[in-house]
């Protein structure tokens, strides 16, 4: 009786080469950055670099433009709209002052006073952004009405004559003057300001406050030499979150100002959609980008923090 001989088993297929553990963790990060990168490559650096090939093209809706690297607009533009960027920046710092002005005491009560009510509290601050920013805007022509009890204790108060004489407002109106589009600006950025103090003033350990005193300081010298400090990365984060959008900003000007009240954002949007000169009107942005860089990275510097958290 023959015997079959067996074959040989085949060869097992060679396992796949695992990644190593350590360049898996490594390789981790940039994973979970580029769903970020690729929303911004799209979203924001490529409408960037097509505004600034508009911002030097030369031509006509009706002929088309062309690409002729034309400097001289962004020259043009600053020449001819210079006052609606000074006006943008008077305007934009006002209502940051007012909002630092307002916003810090009430975030100094939410986190240190405020106790069960904080969650309501914080509620009813951010509570507004659950409104339309237009429609949040519109009610300011009913706040600011002629002849509504606003402007009529404004008149009591003889508020509206020194406001007239620094130029904020014209006569006993407050409608249509830098004054009403201020405040719109005010209240529409506050809850910008409010948050990043309150998130950097409930960080403040409690104890240093309870040292200070059991060194004698008095409450003043608390805030000025404990408080104040500690909170500025707060006080830089709330204060570029309102400067910025609000330099940009053209729904409170053209809601609640007049012509001469227009920002520079009235005239990007004009120079876009109506006079349709879109190399001026990227030129505007571009000008526009660059003076609030300036102005934050100089702010930045002079605060002494890189903290905005």
């Amino acid at each position: 009786m023959s015997t079959l001989s067996e074959a040989p088993p085949a060869p097992a297929p060679p396992a796949p080469e695992a990644v190593p553990p350590r360049r898996r963790r490594r390789l981790t990060p940039y994973w979970l950055l580029l769903p970020g990168m690729l929303w911004l490559l799209v979203f924001f650096a490529l409408p960037m670099v097509y505004q600034a090939s508009t911002s030097v093209q030369t031509g006509s809706l009706e002929e088309g433009y062309e690409v002729t690297w034309h400097f001289a607009t962004y020259w043009d533009a600053l020449s001819a709209y210079w006052p609606q960027f000074l006006r943008s920046v008077a305007y934009a710092a006002s209502a940051t002052v007012l909002c630092l002005l307002l916003g810090y005491p009430l975030a100094h009560l939410i986190a240190f006073r405020a106790g069960r009510w904080r969650n309501l509290i914080m509620i009813l601050v951010i509570a507004p952004f659950f409104t339309s920013f237009l429609i949040r805007t519109l009610a300011w022509k009913t706040i600011l009405a002629d002849g509504g009890p606003v402007v009529g204790l404004l008149n009591t108060l003889h508020v509206l004559d020194v406001t007239a004489w620094l130029g904020w407002t014209s006569g006993d109106r407050v409608l249509a003057t830098p004054l009403a589009v201020v405040c719109g600006l005010t209240y529409n950025f506050l809850p910008f300001m409010i948050l990043p103090l309150y998130t950097s003033l409930e960080r403040i350990d409690g104890r240093l406050h309870e040292a200070a005193g059991d060194l004698y300081a008095r409450p003043a010298t608390v805030f000025r030499r404990v408080t104040l400090p500690l909170s500025m990365p707060g006080v830089v984060a709330g204060t570029l979150l309102t400067f910025i959008p609000a330099t940009g900003d053209y729904v409170n000007a053209s809601l609640l100002g007049s012509a001469d009240t227009g920002m520079i954002g009235n005239v990007i949007q004009s120079q876009f959609l109506r006079v349709l000169d879109y190399p001026t009107a990227a030129a505007l942005s571009f000008l526009l980008m660059a003076a609030i860089l300036a102005m934050v990275t100089f702010y930045i510097r002079r605060s002494g923090t890189e903290e905005l958290v």
